[in-house]
């Protein structure tokens, strides 16, 4: 169903006052989902639905616990994490401006912080190369195991260019959870060879995946050692769970490094050789049924772009109505 903007905005905002978040939560919160929503990313509003996410009655102050001129690390106290990792990308990019070197890490959450490429993205257009990682509860197999032991734990980077910024934000996972959710959302199958069930059988029921634990994206050891790689940068090195070792249903984690590259060379220097590989990137020889040569971040932006333009998005029916129900508003307003 195609939905505008403003009303979508307007929905969202509406279920995250219902939720009990102030003014100035809901903004960050918002714009992060549709940052996520506008780009195709199943990291948006469908957080809002099912669970969803509800403030934490017991939440208190976000708090620096340890800090030095480069680093710091933060204590969400069971914050919503867009709200925490906005804090971490504020204190990251005060640690690289005055630094050249920025890294914050956050814990303490339980709330997924949504699409990380927008933090990265965030870095990378002050001119910063950006990372960040985040962990999750265990909902991803090992190659040669249908066990969850992993989180679906996203990794982005961000890179400056004279136009938009390069933007690389994958899950380690098959699939998203929330991918997952979306399917499940509107009585969809999803791919085969994503997930198995809970006694470790194939299945393309995203209900029984839910059950189950999906595979790393590549199906592989390579994956599998990627997912193991994200889980201890934003679990054991930021004080965070990890699977297996510590209850991470309450103690999320993640990590963000943000370089300047004066420290190696020159900025501007750097942004423009970016440039002209991104350039010679998209020129290479195309196959016979390619029509274009993306580089990361570029659908994305162009989706964007779009629904600016027009003012309008389309969102699955399901979603759309169960949005609407969690921000109270009739089918007829």
């Amino acid at each position: 169903m195609e939905i505008g903007l403003m009303e979508l905005e307007n929905l969202t905002t509406k279920a995250l006052k219902n939720y009990g978040y102030n003014d100035s939560e809901t903004a960050i919160i918002c714009n992060i989902l549709l940052y996520a929503q506008l780009r195709g990313n199943n990291q948006g509003v469908v957080k809002l639905i099912g669970p969803g996410i509800p403030k934490n009655k017991q939440a208190s102050e976000i708090h620096i616990e340890k800090e030095t001129p480069v680093s710091a690390r933060i204590n969400g106290n069971q914050n919503q994490a867009m709200l925490v990792v906005s804090k971490a990308l504020e204190v990251v990019l005060k640690k690289v401006e005055s630094s050249g070197f920025g890294i914050v890490g956050t814990f303490n959450t339980a709330t997924s912080s949504g699409a990380i490429g927008y933090f990265a993205s965030e870095i990378a257009k002050k001119g910063f190369v950006g990372m960040v990682f985040a962990s999750s509860p265990p909902i991803v197999a090992t190659s040669g195991s249908y066990e969850p032991i992993y989180g679906t734990n996203p990794l982005a980077v961000g890179i400056p260019t004279q136009k938009d910024p390069i933007v690389l934000d994958i899950s380690t996972s098959a699939m998203a959870f929330y991918g997952l959710i979306e399917a499940e959302t509107a009585g969809k199958q999803i791919p085969d060879d994503v997930a198995y069930d809970k006694v470790g059988n194939p299945t393309t029921n995203p209900t029984l995946a839910l059950e189950g634990a999906l595979k790393t994206f590549d199906r592989s050891y390579k994956g599998s050692g990627l997912a193991m790689i994200v889980e201890i940068l934003a679990g054991p090195l930021v004080g965070s769970a990890c699977a297996g070792v510590r209850d991470n249903e309450t103690n999320w984690g993640h990590l963000l490094i943000a370089i300047d590259p004066e420290l190696l060379g020159d900025r501007k220097e750097f942004i423009d050789y970016v440039s002209v590989f991104v350039e010679k990137v998209k020129s290479t020889k195309k196959l016979p049924e390619i029509s274009e040569i993306y580089v990361p971040g570029e659908k994305g932006n162009r989706k964007t772009n779009l629904a600016r333009t027009s003012g309008k998005i389309e969102i699955e029916d399901n979603l759309l109505e169960e949005l609407r129900k969690v921000a109270a508003v009739s089918q007829n307003e």
